[in-house]
């Protein structure tokens, strides 16, 4: 049996437009899920029917099997941690983190001992006598989340915990939530709109827009095959490049086809090379660190192509032409953006010089 099922959620505000469109999911238990889109997507709003802050109109949610359409957020066993962290400024860390426990009547000792023993696990026992004010970003992170964890939920939902932090300290707070859920083998949903929490830290990747789930996989299905052009474009950083078939050398695919490819898939050169390829003018290179990033521009706009350090790197300006891995390249339909499952035989007919065959 699923930790939870979500069938055909649908959700809209008095007055305003629907904001989620039949959103179905099955989690199972112990799994991290990250629910990932841009901002108005719906996904805060899916968290919030979760946790039963916002009532649940359309659709049928299911808690262990148990219809939860109406079930009051004390009696869900969710533990919810939030972007601003909620903490009680006039009371200690060790309050704060005892405070839930309070609210249901828990003994005095006993809410103290759960209270000492997150703290233990979080290292946050050097500063439970502080209060919220006197600590760092990340300590007052960690401080809601064992809030959450005394209540010893089997699930918690966090709602873009990690936005208010600095990026290095977003990459130790990764790594502390992923060995966290390993240790306490609860269900976590996790909100984001950072496509690299998504992929670093899911089980599973729940990809919105504008209210629609678009994919719900794994972050390797999701990066390599994604169901439509939107996801591929949202998921990787940089950007997938998109272009019109007909727009690369040698690779004389129908005008309403589509091919997307990564950077990585992208070689750079100084002339011409057989098969699938474009010419193009480098017009701005970063460096990452490992690697550099050459953004050129082309007849069919902007692309973006990974080098190595240490590679020949060409120069701001210079002419060169950018080669095609075709075993990367994925289709999609240019009116649609669905990405097309073509048979092998019929995606050699778009990949092979001078056919002129459409799909």
């Amino acid at each position: 049996m699923s930790a939870i099922t979500l069938k055909d959620i649908r959700k809209s505000y008095a007055g305003g437009p629907q904001v989620l469109h039949g959103v179905s999911m099955d989690i199972e238990h112990g799994e991290f899920i990250v629910i990932v889109g841009p901002s108005g997507c719906g996904k805060s709003t899916l968290l919030r029917l979760l946790a039963g802050l916002d009532p649940c109109e359309q659709g049928e949610l299911l808690i262990d099997g148990v219809r939860a359409n109406d079930l009051p957020p004390q009696d869900r066993d969710i533990g919810m941690i939030f972007q601003n962290y909620a903490l009680y400024p006039h009371m200690t860390v060790l309050d704060n983190i005892a405070f839930g426990l309070e609210l249901r009547k828990v003994p005095k000792a006993e809410r103290l001992r759960r209270a000492r023993a997150v703290a233990e696990t979080l290292q946050l026992t050097p500063y439970l006598a502080r209060k919220p004010g006197a600590l760092s970003g990340g300590q007052r992170q960690r401080v809601a989340m064992g809030r959450a964890m005394a209540r010893e939920c089997s699930t918690f939902l966090m709602d873009e915990p990690l936005s208010n932090l600095d990026n290095a300290l977003r990459v130790a707070m990764r790594t502390e939530i992923k060995d966290l859920h390993r240790q306490l083998g609860a269900t976590i949903i996790f909100v984001t709109h950072d496509q690299t929490e998504a992929l670093s830290l899911a089980d599973r990747v729940a990809v919105m827009k504008d209210g629609h789930l678009q994919q719900f996989d794994t972050p390797a299905m999701i990066y390599d095959q994604p169901v439509n052009r939107f996801v591929a474009g949202f998921l990787g950083a940089p950007a997938m490049n998109f272009v019109p078939a007909d727009c690369i050398t040698a690779w004389t695919g129908p005008r309403d086809v589509d091919v997307g490819f990564r950077p990585e898939a992208l070689g750079l050169h100084r002339a011409p090379v057989s098969g699938p390829s474009l010419a193009a003018r480098v017009a701005l290179t970063e460096m990452t660190g490992a690697s550099f990033i050459v953004h050129c521009e082309s007849e069919a706009g902007r692309l973006s192509a990974v080098v190595a350090r240490g590679d020949d790197l060409p120069q701001e300006g210079e002419e060169i032409w950018l080669s095609l891995d075709t075993s990367q390249a994925l289709c999609f339909d240019a009116i649609t953006g669905i990405r097309l499952d073509l048979p092998i035989a019929q995606r050699q007919k778009v990949l092979t010089p001078h056919v002129k065959e459409t799909i």
